[in-house]
């Protein structure tokens, strides 16, 4: 149910239960954190997360939710919270690939992921505000990417906001015509991945502790690491390359 394939340094991983509309049961969210886990070790530069048919993914698979009781939710939810925490934590860059409509817990996925481009035919809501079970995680990600506002209005109404929207607000990087999603993707993964990967790792890291800290917070950390770092085998190359005008050899 989850297609693991490598081009290059890109790792591409692709959800591929299109009969269920890819909702992410406790067994394709135990698949995901497995894929995610092996890539993460190795040496891709970038991780593509996509999907295959016409939706991106429905959220939790609502079969698997019914037939468990409260101890049971709080384990697959907690499983769901480990794939998220892992796709941020990852040293790669992660992008989501939106081909179609990201609903509750797939919306979750688009927003814990680093970049996003999405088909301008993609869609994005969180429907438990129009429903009987409320989509308290899957806001959690949601509202680090786009304001308080703009988060309440998405969980309470449950609408679906349509991709240009879903740039506006901050969610997705951009929407593209779906003919040119592959190409648009691997361009913005290809453009983020270039450079030091230990050095993007680690700021990768940082940006993710720091983010949503208070100011002063933010800057302890940062400075903390940004002095650290500056005496990197990467670094040291990189300022060398730059007053010795010429190309860089990045040591990883």
């Amino acid at each position: 149910m989850v297609d693991v394939s490598r081009d290059g340094s890109v790792v591409r991983i692709t959800m591929n239960r299109v009969a269920k509309r890819n909702a992410l049961s406790a067994e394709h969210l135990a698949e995901l954190l497995e894929a995610f886990r092996e890539v993460r070790t190795s040496d891709a530069a970038g991780i593509v997360l996509g999907a295959e048919g016409p939706v991106f993914s429905a959220g939790h698979d609502f079969a698997d939710v019914h037939a468990r009781d409260e101890e049971g939710v709080r384990l697959l939810l907690e499983l769901c919270t480990v794939l998220m925490k892992t796709i941020q934590s990852a040293p790669q860059v992660v992008i989501a690939r939106v081909q179609g409509l990201a609903t509750a817990a797939g919306c979750q996925l688009v927003a814990s992921c680093d970049l996003a481009v999405a088909a301008d035919t993609a869609g994005f809501s969180l429907p438990g505000g129009k429903a009987g079970w409320f989509c308290h995680t899957p806001a959690v990600p949601v509202a680090r990417s786009i304001g308080r506002k703009r988060l309440m209005e998405l969980a309470l109404t449950g609408d679906v906001i349509d991709a240009a929207t879903a740039v506006e607000w901050g969610l997705v990087n951009r929407a593209v015509p779906a003919d040119e999603l592959d190409a648009a993707t691997d361009d913005l993964l290809a453009r983020a991945t270039r450079g030091s990967r230990v050095s993007k790792a680690i700021g990768k890291r940082t940006i993710y502790a720091q983010l949503d800290r208070p100011e002063i917070d933010g800057y302890e950390i940062a400075l903390s690491v940004m002095a650290e770092t500056s005496q990197s085998p990467s670094a040291k190359e990189g300022r060398a390359s730059f007053l010795e005008k010429r190309s860089p050899v990045w040591p990883d």
